[in-house]
């Protein structure tokens, strides 16, 4: 058996890097990017109106002054302004040579309809100026994030209409078990649903992969080995669950190497998720999950992310809240790190679920991130500063 960290660090050097792709900005959101934004103008490319109103010399807010013209935004102004004069401007529109600051509209009184009068005794700039957002050549956004939409719009201020980003991985995913079935059956004695398959689909969707769902695999040498070899063939990951204990049924880690699979770890020092067991072959990855539904949780969000984002290129997924704990959390069992769920309360507080187990999966509904329990450490206790990793 393994650490996490030893285990996460096989994995990193056994990922291998995608191709990347360009697509239409409107196709690019949850992407992962794989260049540099470089600002190609100035923004605001020009000084521009912050407000509708008038624009002129500050010296002559006092005076009533004559307007020379109206500027609309996206019309380059005709006049410049001259002591006793303003231009009638709108907001984004540019501003006229010779105008240092623009005079709010409720604020300004007109007059014969061609002069106004300001009604206050002073007035802000109220102008946005050139490159005081951003300036040619500077960096936007940086290869290797997530493309949310704040980058969308990054990505569309710069002209990058069509993005380089990182090609989905293709993971395929098989439920092994003779006592699972499928969530739309009422399931007889001894049987139970399938939530496994459903839960890492839909974990490979969030994160930005294209799953495929094979069905479950009775535990059966002869039924279990032709799934890995079809979905090793159509994807670049496959996930297994069930199977990869030390029971008698438990045929998946002979299956992975009969089907040219190299074994790189079998087991893992966290709890839950210990049994796992991860390989390669031909540059394609495997991951035999334990059965139970929290380890297969866990194991997905602390192992089989940390693949996906590298062969994404992805450098920050795992989002870490610092909080006190509102509760003690306690255990029995110490020789592996643990994984606990709780919830963020109004307070900021972390409050500790309600936790029977690695099969209390719907625990995981109430919570909004897992705090970790170290190696020989029985209890976090109340008021303890703690790290939660957001799910």
């Amino acid at each position: 058996m393994i650490t996490l960290e030893e285990a996460i660090g096989i994995i990193r050097s056994n990922s291998e890097t995608l191709d990347a792709e360009r697509l239409d900005l409107m196709e690019s959101l949850n992407r992962v990017l794989r260049e540099d934004v470089i600002a190609d103008v100035d923004m605001p490319p020009f000084d521009k109106s912050a407000v509708d109103g008038f624009a002129c010399h500050n010296d002559d807010i006092r005076e009533t002054l004559v307007v020379v013209e109206t500027i609309p935004a996206g019309v380059q102004p005709q006049r410049s302004i001259g002591r006793g004069q303003c231009a009638k401007i709108m907001t984004g529109a540019v501003m006229p040579e010779g105008a240092d600051c623009v005079l709010l509209r409720e604020d300004v009184e007109e007059i014969g309809g061609q002069s106004v009068r300001f009604k206050c005794d002073r007035t802000a700039v109220n102008i946005c100026y050139k490159g005081e957002d951003v300036v040619v050549g500077q960096k936007l956004a940086v290869s290797g994030c997530r493309i949310t939409p704040k980058e969308v719009a990054t990505l569309a201020l710069a002209g990058y209409s069509r993005p380089l980003v990182s090609k989905k991985p293709r993971v395929g995913i098989i439920a092994t078990g003779d006592e699972i079935v499928e969530p739309s059956i009422l399931p007889e004695q001894s049987k139970i649903r399938n939530s496994n398959s459903y839960q890492l689909f839909a974990h490979c969707v969030q994160f930005g992969c294209s799953p495929t769902y094979y069905g479950i695999v009775r535990d059966e040498n002869d039924s279990i080995l032709p799934f890995i070899k079809k979905a090793t063939d159509e994807n670049d990951l496959v996930l297994l669950t069930g199977g990869v204990s030390a029971g008698d049924l438990d045929l998946v880690p002979a299956m992975l190497e009969q089907a040219g699979f190299e074994i790189l770890f079998r087991g893992v020092g966290i709890q839950p998720g210990r049994p796992t067991v991860f390989g390669t072959s031909g540059g394609k990855c495997v991951f035999g999950i334990p059965g139970s539904p929290v380890a297969s949780f866990i194991v997905f969000e602390m192992l089989v992310k940390e693949l996906l984002a590298c062969s994404m290129g992805l450098t920050d997924f795992a989002a870490i809240s610092r909080c006190t704990l509102a509760g003690a959390i306690k255990r029995q069992k110490v020789n592996r790190m643990g994984w606990r769920p709780v919830s963020i309360g109004i307070d900021g507080k972390a409050h500790p679920v309600e936790y029977h187990g690695t099969a209390h999966i719907s625990s995981y509904a109430a919570a909004d991130g897992i705090v970790a329990i170290p190696i020989g450490i029985a209890e976090l206790n109340e008021g303890s500063i703690v790290d939660v990793r957001l799910i």
